[in-house]
């Protein structure tokens, strides 16, 4: 598998060098230069393979050998160890669940097989990985469970002070080992920007092997890819062939997996963007102009980004023909105040508790569907993050009927340890280098 950078298409690395590089010197994002189409046997056969079976044979087709096949599927049986069902949600409508991993989120996808790829490649008396990662809520948690104990790795884990739920917190700063965080007094674009400053900075790049968790790392994208077909392996196997997925966005590696899913050959009738009034790409959607904004805190907090670092991923998957994105996404926003009667309805409607994240995401398919009325496609929205990590914003009728789960109950009790920052690249500096 070659690669090359979103700000220059002549360059080329290989996997290895892009996974452990992160970003490229020019600070574009690392894309593959080739992305094969899938056989399309393989595709209508889908709902006859596992997801273990699907995330291989995608996996194997992106990365073209770099990884040999015994190797890749040892990686992918160890990683990707747990369900990811859909299940029915109102008429033609269904959730597809994804927070069933180790972290309760869809970030364990990513997390869990980044972090066994970079083992791979890790070679004995190397100098120590320095894995640098910014968290809005989720992310962080699969990362630090995703390395935790992994030989000759340091995770250091920035999230906004405030900003994050309180068991998102737990499952940052518990850890211990190989896992350090540091809480900063600003907000996730300030974190990403820390990090983006880091690899950019030729001092700490000459002491250190930096490289990053985030979804701007191209190992991060490619193991979420999988979920997409075995949700559309699910659909065939009810006689379903039509699909619509809305996906909750915000740092927007989701729905990117998505459309790369769809490059390789999922056959996709429409990506629904359902962000919340962090609205960057639906504007620009709507009038031609991107214009990131300081994000704006909200309960669906991880996805309080206002510059998704991966929207330009997108824009270049579609390159050579802007046009074709156009007809394939669809952007809505919501607010607070939307969310919180989405979740409200959900339950009273369907008895199913959605997180904010989820909640966003079901909007998304009922103002498409209403959009839409005379098209049979299933909508999938996707449930990204176990309900019990935000207990703030339920109901009280709600809140009791949420189910919590034994690694939840496990942190309770455990101490908080992280160090303070502030948005400063200096301290920040200072921090890393001593």
């Amino acid at each position: 598998m070659k690669l090359y950078s979103t700000n220059n298409p002549a360059l080329e690395v290989s996997f290895k060098e892009a996974v452990f590089n992160s970003l490229p010197a020019d600070k574009g994002l690392y894309m593959p230069h080739e992305i094969p189409a899938l056989d399309a046997d393989f595709i209508k056969d889908l709902d006859t393979y596992s997801l273990q079976d699907i995330a291989f044979k995608v996996a194997e087709t992106l990365l073209q050998g770099d990884i040999p096949s015994a190797d890749l599927k040892q990686i992918i049986d160890d990683s990707i160890n747990f369900p990811a069902p859909i299940i029915l949600v109102g008429e033609n409508s269904y959730v597809l669940e994804l927070f069933h991993g180790p972290s309760l989120a869809f970030k364990d996808f990513g997390a869990r097989f980044m972090s066994r790829v970079m083992s791979y490649f890790l070679e004995e008396g190397e100098k120590t990985l320095n894995v640098l990662v910014a968290t809005s809520g989720d992310t962080g948690g699969a990362v630090a469970l995703g390395f935790l104990g992994v030989p000759n790795t340091l995770v250091t884990i920035l999230y906004p002070k405030g900003k994050v739920s309180p068991i998102q917190e737990l499952q940052l700063t518990t850890n211990g080992e190989n896992i350090r965080a540091i809480e900063i007094d600003g907000t996730f674009d300030d974190c990403q920007a820390l990090v983006k400053q880091a690899f950019g900075d030729n001092e700490l790049n000459k002491k250190y092997r930096l490289t990053s968790a985030n979804s701007i790392n191209i190992a991060r994208l490619i193991p979420q890819t999988f979920y997409y077909f075995n949700a559309y392996a699910q659909l065939l196997r009810i006689g379903k062939h039509e699909v619509v997925f809305s996906v909750p966005s915000g740092n927007f590696g989701n729905i990117g997996a998505g459309f790369l899913a769809w490059k390789l050959g999922l056959p996709v009738r429409q990506f629904i963007a359902s962000t919340n009034i962090n609205d960057t790409v639906p504007r620009f959607l709507a009038t031609g102009n991107y214009e990131p904004m300081p994000s704006v805190q909200t309960y669906s907090n991880a996805m309080d980004v206002g510059n998704p670092s991966n929207w330009v991923r997108i824009m270049d998957l579609f390159n050579e023909d802007p046009s074709e994105l156009i007809k394939l996404i669809t952007a809505y926003s919501f607010t607070d105040e939307e969310t919180l009667r989405a979740i409200k309805h959900i339950y009273k409607a369907y008895n199913y508790v959605a997180c904010p994240h989820t909640a966003i995401a079901w909007l998304g398919t009922q103002k498409w569907q209403g959009d839409h009325p005379d098209d049979d496609a299933a909508t999938i929205f996707l449930a990204t993050a176990h309900p019990c990590k935000f207990p703030d914003i339920f109901p009280d009728e709600i809140l009791k009927s949420i189910v919590i789960p034994e690694q939840v109950k496990d942190l309770e009790g455990k101490p908080k340890k992280a160090d303070s920052l502030g948005t400063d690249f200096a301290s920040f500096k200072n921090y890393l280098m001593g």
